[in-house]
């Protein structure tokens, strides 16, 4: 008797990727859920064999999950599959029961192996890892792994930030020994002049300091954007440990060691997802102790609709804001298109 196998995530190519993972013969006992909330109510109902679980998502995320299988007390063989691959990450799902952790996107050898090692299911020597396309047990789930063709853009792109989301707070947290907070990416089509009216963290009163770099590749362009709150300068510079804590060249010092550590992380990872090499440009500081409007007053004389990922990042237990926004121009959308199709195939 084949394993009954659970996928929890809230994105949907997330979700085909994991299920894409499974040795052939496993992939039509594959059910799916979006967020912890589902997980949770298919799980008291009836107990699968294996859950492979995403960390960052809405409603109910898997940490949530984790601490609720064990306060009542369901035993079910967890996988943690995340983006969020800090060192603490990694810790605080072990200590709350969780049996392993597979970074994404998820290796197929890897998982055969640990289906292997927990006697979930061993694959024939002559089966492929390869094969067609898996089927659902869920048919009443929208999140079908044949709906290719409804595979947007919005949540490729989620997803696709949401790995190099985790590789750049990876980076953070161990050259600081902290522990970063992951937001869920926020993606959207908007019109460069109204740029402004879409950051999550701008508050009116508040001031900010930004700088941006440019990148290119083959088919896309853009530019990376750090805003990073004057509350926060000294307390990051006293995390960098910099000899003096205050001043207009510590302000700017910060501003570029941060968009070094966020952009370069970042970037790589899109651009390793997508199989593309980005070109940067030098680091440009776009001002200092302004409102959100006058950071971003150069994209107001331009009318072109741009493609925003916002990441509004969060260092635990500190007083720290920053936001980065990563924008592709009107013309990236078709390589774009192009990956996403060749993605879900």
């Amino acid at each position: 008797m084949l394993p009954d196998i659970l996928i929890c995530d809230d994105s949907e190519m997330a979700r085909k990727q994991m299920a894409r993972a499974l040795p052939t013969a496993l992939r039509h006992q594959v059910s799916f859920c979006r967020n912890g909330s589902e997980a949770l109510v298919r799980i008291r109902h009836s107990v699968p064999d294996m859950l492979f679980l995403d960390l960052n998502m809405p409603d109910l995320d898997g940490y949530e999950v984790l601490e609720h299988l064990r306060s009542e007390q369901i035993e079910l063989l967890t996988i943690v599959v995340s983006g969020d691959i800090q060192p603490q990450a990694k810790a605080r799902v072990f200590s709350l029961g969780a049996v392993a952790f597979l970074n994404k996107p998820t290796a197929p050898e890897k998982v055969a192996k640990l289906l292997a090692q927990y006697g979930i299911y061993c694959e024939p020597e002559e089966s492929s890892s390869s094969g067609s396309q898996p089927e659902t047990n869920t048919p009443s789930h929208p999140a079908s792994i044949n709906s290719d063709s409804q595979l947007l853009l919005n949540d490729y792109l989620r997803e696709i930030a949401n790995v190099a989301m985790g590789r750049s707070s990876d980076l953070l947290a161990r050259l600081l020994g902290i522990f970063v907070h992951q937001p869920i990416p926020k993606v959207a089509f908007i019109a460069s002049s109204e740029l402004h009216m879409t950051i999550a963290a701008a508050d009116d009163e508040a001031h900010y300091s930004a700088v941006c770099q440019g990148f290119t590749g083959a088919g896309v362009a853009g530019e990376a954007m750090l805003l990073f709150a004057d509350s926060s300068f000294r307390e990051m510079a006293e995390m960098l440990h910099y000899d003096n804590l205050d001043g207009p060249a510590v302000n700017v010092e910060v501003l570029m060691d941060m968009s070094s550590i966020l952009f370069g992380a970042f970037l790589k990872g899109i651009g390793d997802q997508m199989d593309l090499r980005l070109g940067l440009s030098h680091p440009t500081v776009l001002g200092q102790h302004r409102q959100i409007n006058e950071l971003l007053d150069h994209h107001r004389n331009h009318e072109q609709q741009l493609l925003c990922i916002e990441i509004a990042y969060a260092i635990e237990n500190r007083n720290i804001q920053c936001d980065m926004l990563v924008l592709f121009t009107e013309d990236s959308l078709p390589f774009l298109q192009q990956r996403l199709q060749y993605l879900a195939e």
